[in-house]
């Protein structure tokens, strides 16, 4: 399994704004290899807010077909020469081979 992971800090409140544009439907989940996605927002009392999203697939070629396709790159031209929202402080991002995942074990005799 690949997993990419890009992390987001917004300032306060608008945690959500980046939050909805992962949770709509998109093109991504029909992609071949892809597993699933994931967003998760740290809890903060005051300032800054931090958002991960994970999306996870069965392979990094399957990841790599997703980065040069027409309809990733297309989502990305859209986009370009546009600001980024002012609420946006940072953007970090990594990639990363999943070693091994833990699963409940089965409670059964």
């Amino acid at each position: 399994m690949f997993v990419q992971m890009r992390k987001t800090i917004v300032t306060e409140g608008h945690a959500g704004r980046v939050v909805d544009r992962f949770s709509g439907e998109g093109i991504i989940e029909k992609q071949e290899g892809f597993v699933d996605l994931t967003v998760m927002v740290k809890k903060v009392r005051h300032g800054d807010e931090e958002v991960i999203v994970l999306i996870r697939w069965e392979s990094e070629e399957h990841w790599k077909q997703w980065e040069k396709s027409e309809a990733h790159i297309a989502g990305h031209r859209a986009r370009r020469g546009q600001a980024q929202p002012e609420f946006i402080v940072s953007t970090e991002g990594g990639l990363y081979d999943v070693k091994f995942v833990k699963k409940k074990a089965d409670s059964a005799p």
